[in-house]
């Protein structure tokens, strides 16, 4: 079980993060920083950083290359992406 914004979601073993995020109602993870769209994970394979969300605290977590694992907090994320530093 991974909590997304607040909400407790079922997961299987072995998942990505990103594949959770696509099964649920609203399977995006970020919204681009000027004009606020939703975005949702794409290539999944960590080439094209759609699917950039928080997970436990820490931002710009590429979410296709993230398994999950129990007790995880994703939150979408909001505004401009931090992919260095």
């Amino acid at each position: 079980m991974i909590d997304i914004d607040g909400v407790a979601v079922t997961v299987e073993p072995g998942e990505t993060i990103a594949a959770v995020l696509l099964r649920q109602d609203q399977p995006w993870s970020r919204q681009t920083p000027v004009s606020q769209s939703p975005r949702a994970p794409y290539c999944m394979m960590g080439v094209c950083f759609e699917c950039l969300a928080e997970v436990d605290g820490t931002r710009s977590v590429q979410t296709c290359m993230k398994p999950v694992q129990d007790g995880m907090r994703v939150m979408r994320q909001i505004g401009r992406p931090r992919i260095c530093g």
